[in-house]
């Protein structure tokens, strides 16, 4: 599938010139950058990652290539997602932002998760996504969670809000892509469905079982599926 160089390039920047508008958890930096580096040795620690000698920092440590291909999606859900983040891109470290490619399979799914240190900034290239997310637990007990949704088409933008549980499902017959910005060098992902259901050691079953609210061998059935 081939990507059209404008539109990359239009997407690219619009998540950079938005995300730093965005309230970024992590601290901002003391220095004009913090280059991370695997060096137990290195005179400065900041923020998770060590710094690497200023001295020694080049180009290629404020580079990464390769968002113009497409991920994998051949697997149980349908979806890829490609992501730079400080790990990838060290020259990230202390600069509160990164970046995502995601693609979908047609009906792919990126599943119900969250972002415990960043909100997301999510622009659609190609296709059409259902997006929505869920809010915290209201303070009145009585009432529920509350779901926002939307169906995104080329050039939607949409933002998830930091912290809070959600996803985007293709519900196009062809391929989708999407790029997103979030507000954290490293913003960390939970999937919903995995931490419940494929933690190790497996969360007691009769745990789950009383939570949801259902028997326990729907609740094996389910573990049973994730392993």
């Amino acid at each position: 599938m081939k990507i059209n160089v404008f539109g990359f390039l239009a997407t690219i920047i619009l998540i950079v010139s938005l995300a730093p508008f965005s309230y970024a958890s992590d601290p901002s930096p003391l220095q004009d950058f913090c280059v991370a580096v695997d060096d137990s040795a290195a005179p400065v620690f900041v923020n998770g990652k060590f710094c690497k000698n200023p001295n020694m920092v080049v180009a290629d440590d404020f580079y990464f290539s390769g968002l113009n291909k497409p991920g994998n999606t051949s697997n149980a859900v349908g979806s890829n997602v490609t992501a730079v983040n400080v790990n990838q891109l060290p020259g990230l470290n202390t600069l509160g932002i990164s970046a995502v490619r995601i693609d979908y399979a047609p009906y792919g799914l990126n599943p119900p998760h969250t972002h415990p240190r960043a909100t997301e900034i999510l622009v659609v290239l190609e296709g059409t996504l259902y997006v929505g997310f869920v809010t915290s637990n209201p303070a009145n007990p009585a009432n529920k969670n509350k779901l926002f949704t939307k169906y995104l088409n080329q050039g939607d933008v949409f933002v998830f809000p930091e912290g809070l549980i959600h996803f985007q499902f293709n519900v196009g017959k062809t391929n989708a892509i999407a790029f997103a910005g979030l507000s954290s060098q490293n913003p960390g992902v939970i999937t919903i469905a995995n931490a419940v259901f494929r933690s190790d050691p497996t969360i007691n079953p009769d745990i789950l079982a009383k939570a949801f609210q259902v028997e326990k061998n729907v609740i094996d059935t389910l573990i049973e599926a994730q392993s």
